[in-house]
């Protein structure tokens, strides 16, 4: 996590008296964090989707265990709201405990006991972190030494929360459309599945307020800002794998100790009918995306304007990430994240062993891309799917056949088991061809990829890089989406007998193309090289998985 680099701030960039936040000062911050074994947000969607996700299955679950739909969704909620939203669980808890009384639901006991443990657990948990964000606001305030200065944006119309509260509208009118589903339709004749499926309603209503909640606090939060000057301080800044804002230290010159992250927009980006935080947010996702290997940039000095602490909203003016550019001032589009002292130690392991990862993939690649330069030129060059490919499209036919032998056979299935599991089929069915068929042909005006709908060129001048990230062939392009392919892969097999896994030869060939023209090939490619659209290979799968599910609910089950 050391840097080489570090670019200095212009003077006149920075308010006049504004202190450095010292390593001394920042520690006394960083010990008015929650327990460790309090959970705090986490950045990085898959994390979310994994917390919905186990949010769903206790709701299932406690439905299975014969608790009403509008008291099991709110209960699962709580594992999202906990790290999320700790602000509704000072609230939800004990309205959930008190509902709970008032109704005695059967089984009364069982479930008047989860109630008060939840609101005991809830509230032990959610009540430490939301009086350390205090106890943060004023360590960062005197750090500050009473210096405050107006905001560079104050003049600017605030898109900040847009996004969110309107996601958070459509999900809850969409969760209450899909609870009163069942008694609609009369579609679902087994009271469990229309539990079941109420249940998910309220689920995802419960998630649209936690959404339209998060858009309404980030604009106050944000509006609350700019409406005095805020304080100042002198901090280090650098954007991490995530194109998050770390901030450290003014004096962590090393970037030993990141504080905390939060994700920023551009100030001069963000103007009336322009990007909005949704667009914002999104960009960063996919940049997070497309260079998921992406090494630290130098530590920049910046001034950080508003106290943080855990959820706050703050603004930074940051050194150029070019030499001879002005500064960079940007917002933030989400909430602050302290990075707690265990965090710091797991990213230290990670960076450690990644770093030895990726030195050993960078010398393996260079060495793939120096013989390929050894290579004589064609007047066309082309890659296709190898034997690992087919593997895996053969299994993956293989466990579609299980699978709908699984669910379509099982007269104890639920509806809605079957219906996730028939939209599986149907994306696996149109992933199959491209695995088995897919084509890269380089000839002298670029690359032509087979897909699905036809064949994509990519000139030579877009193509930005070709590397095998883990399973993936990935080929990264200017101003358009990478193109991926993936197959079965054996890293800790590769890195301990030196072998190369199959992908690795044509990003290698690719790179050293795109590097040196004159290795490229030297003709024109005709349309039968390039590969035809794969859609109509794709046909027959999907014939044949709605036939087998069809036969397996008619025939087998009777209907």
């Amino acid at each position: 996590m050391n840097t080489d680099v570090r670019r200095t701030l212009p003077a006149t960039a920075i308010p006049d008296g504004c202190l450095p936040w010292s390593t001394e000062q920042a520690r006394r911050w960083t010990r008015e964090l929650p327990p460790a074994w309090i959970p705090v947000r986490w950045a990085g969607l898959s994390v979310y989707q994994l917390v919905w996700l186990t949010g769903v299955l206790a709701a299932l679950g406690l439905i299975w265990a014969g608790v009403p739909p509008y008291l099991a969704a709110p209960a699962a909620l709580h594992l999202v709201w906990l790290p999320l939203r700790p602000e509704i669980v000072r609230v939800s808890a004990p309205v959930l405990a008190l509902v709970t009384v008032a109704v005695r639901p059967e089984p009364v006991i069982p479930v008047l006991a989860g109630a008060f443990l939840l609101t005991a657990v809830s509230l032990t948990v959610s009540e430490p972190r939301l009086r350390a964000r205090q106890r943060q606001r004023e360590a960062a305030v005197a750090a500050a030494g009473g210096v405050t200065a107006p905001l560079p944006d104050t003049e600017r119309s605030l898109g900040r929360g847009r996004l969110l509260s309107g996601l958070g509208i459509v999900l809850i009118l969409a969760g209450l459309a899909g609870s009163a589903l069942p008694g609609a339709t009369g579609l679902w004749e087994a009271e469990l599945d229309r539990q079941g499926v109420t249940t998910t309603g309220f689920f995802v209503s419960g998630l649209g307020l936690t959404a339209l909640l998060s858009g309404v606090l980030g604009r106050r939060r944000a509006v609350s800002l700019r409406t005095a000057p805020a304080p100042v301080l002198r901090v280090l800044v650098r954007e991490d794998r995530r194109v998050d804002a770390e901030v450290y230290a003014a004096d962590d010159v090393a970037g030993l100790r990141p504080l905390f992250t939060v994700a920023t927009v551009l100030l001069d980006v963000e103007e009336d009918g322009g990007t909005d935080d949704g667009e914002a947010e999104l960009d960063d996702f996919f940049e997070q995306l497309d260079d998921d290997k992406r090494r630290p940039e130098p530590l920049r000095e910046a001034v950080l304007y508003g106290a943080p602490y855990d959820g706050a909203e703050v603004v930074l003016v940051s050194a150029a990430r070019k030499p001879g550019d002005p500064p960079v001032a940007e917002r933030s589009t989400g909430p602050v994240r302290p990075v707690s002292e265990a965090g710091v130690r797991w990213r230290l392991r990670v960076a450690r062993r990644q770093a030895a990862w990726t030195a050993a993939d960078d010398e393996r690649h260079r060495g793939l891309v120096a013989a390929a330069r050894l290579t004589k030129t064609a007047p066309v060059r082309s890659w296709r799917a190898g034997v690992l490919d087919r593997l895996s499209g053969c299994l993956m036919v293989l466990a579609g056949v299980l699978l709908c032998l699984a669910e379509f056979t099982d007269r104890d299935n639920e509806l809605w088991q079957q219906i996730l599991c028939a939209l599986f089929g149907l994306y696996g069915a149109f992933r199959i061809p491209v695995k088995l068929r897919w084509r890269i042909t380089a000839d002298r005006t670029g690359l032509w990829l087979n897909g699905l709908r036809g064949t994509t060129h990519i000139p030579w001048d877009d193509v930005r890089s070709a590397r095998r990230e883990a399973f993936e062939l990935k080929l990264r392009r200017r101003g358009g989406e990478s193109w991926t392919v993936s197959s079965f892969s054996w890293a800790w097999y590769q890195r301990r007998r030196g072998l190369t896994h199959p992908y690795d030869a044509p990003a290698a060939e690719i790179s050293a193309m795109q590097a040196d023209p004159a290795l490229r090939p030297t003709g024109d490619s005709e349309e039968r090289e390039r590969g035809r659209p794969l859609w109509p290979l794709a046909v027959p799968f999907v014939v044949l998985w709605v036939t087998a599910v069809v036969v397996s609910l008619v025939w087998l089950q009777g209907w």
